[in-house]
């Protein structure tokens, strides 16, 4: 069992960052319910839900909203649950008739989890948007690219799961274990932009002690050092080099064959940063990827091969950390982190929506009369 067996969560299905926040919990034992709409014959936008990884680990029940049954069902199970996931715009919780206030009532122990992109309030609250939108006005997007060129898109990582799947799951575990004290419950909104924000902390500090650049590609960690950045090889593939203490630098310039040079600027000289760059470049195409590992991976160069999936897939350092499972032919990461006692474990593939939904109402209480009498009442669907 998990380290969070016994925590009981509602999800409300949704795309991006719920899932995640979701998917994590389940992973480390959380009974979580995913609740998805009677109509949708498949999730994730028509695509195979068996590949839909953010929503393994945890059932699926199908509810038809828009019936007063299907409504209280979703309140039965709220008034069993923990915490509840929910990723729609503002008000429409509200609309459904199932807002703080209705769910509070039900349950005041209720962490009330609510994702959105902009927040529940603020002029842009109500305006569509996705990841790449809500990193842009903190300062992220912006930050990430080459110095001669335009911002780069760094996937959806930022704001979809860092700033908010992980944010949200950090705040209903929070607000779990202080209803467990308090006993009252409380909302919790949690913002990508205001998630997206917080991982860029350092880079603010940075900026305003006057260790930053708001150009792009002239900072320590952002490719503008020659010791913390990505070279090419000599077949075309790439490696990345981290070398920003100065042991590492030394065992970087040794490795390269520059440690005996005479005419080496110092190793934070940002005017010599463009000309180490590229004598370094031509040394790296001077080997292959392979070669250059051979050379210096394992080492304290901080070293790494550029890998893609498949690749990632069967690095040695991953195998033997046994870093990626494959579960129902799908190879997928393994959960993270790694408990020594309660550990982790991916319970079930993901789920077609509705598939679940009669093992699982039963599971959380109700009766075969009432599940019965609700499939009549077309407030739920089995698969």
């Amino acid at each position: 069992m998990g380290p969070l067996a016994g925590v009981k969560i509602v999800e409300l299905a949704g795309i991006g960052p719920g899932p995640m926040c979701a998917m994590l919990l389940a992973d480390m034992g959380a009974d979580i319910v995913r609740v998805d709409r009677t109509e949708d014959a498949k999730l994730g936008m028509g695509h195979n839900p068996k590949g839909e990884l953010r929503n393994r680990s945890r059932p699926n029940i199908a509810v038809n909203l828009k019936t007063p049954e299907g409504v209280e069902t979703v309140l039965r199970l709220i008034e069993q649950a923990d915490g509840l996931i929910e990723g729609y715009r503002p008000g429409v919780m509200e609309r459904l008739g199932l807002g703080p206030d209705v769910c509070l009532r039900r349950n005041p122990k209720l962490i009330f989890g609510r994702m959105t992109g902009w927040g529940q309030t603020g002029p842009l609250a109500q305006a569509a948007g996705h990841d790449i939108n809500y990193i842009s006005i903190v300062g992220a997007l912006n930050a990430i690219g080459p110095k001669d060129g335009p911002p780069v898109v760094p996937l959806n990582l930022i704001g979809d799961f860092g700033g908010g799947g992980l944010y949200l799951a950090m705040g209903l575990l929070a607000g779990i274990i202080e209803a467990r004290v308090s006993g009252k419950g409380q909302v919790i909104d949690c913002a990508m932009t205001e998630g997206a924000a917080g991982l860029m902390t350092m880079f603010y500090g940075m900026k305003a002690m006057g260790r930053w650049n708001d150009e792009r590609g002239t900072n320590t960690v952002d490719g503008g050092a020659h010791y913390y950045t990505v070279y090419e090889t000599r077949d075309g593939k790439y490696i990345s080099v981290g070398s920003g203490e100065a042991r590492f630098y030394a065992l970087l310039l040794e490795k390269t064959g520059l440690d005996n040079v005479q005419d080496l600027p110092h190793q934070h000289d940002t005017a010599q940063w463009p000309a180490m760059k590229k004598r370094l470049q031509e040394i790296f195409l001077t080997k292959s990827r392979d070669e250059w590992c051979a050379i210096m991976e394992g080492s304290d160069v901080c070293f790494a091969p550029v890998l893609d999936y498949d690749e990632s897939i069967r690095h040695p350092h991953n195998v033997a950390r046994e870093a990626f499972v494959t579960v129902d032919g799908f190879t997928q990461p393994a959960p993270a982190p790694r408990f020594d006692r309660t550990k982790s474990e991916i319970r079930k593939p993901p789920s077609v929506a509705g598939e679940d939904t009669d093992f699982t109402l039963k599971a959380w209480g109700f009766s075969d009369s009432e599940i019965a009498a609700l499939h009549k009442a077309g407030a739920v669907k089995q698969a």
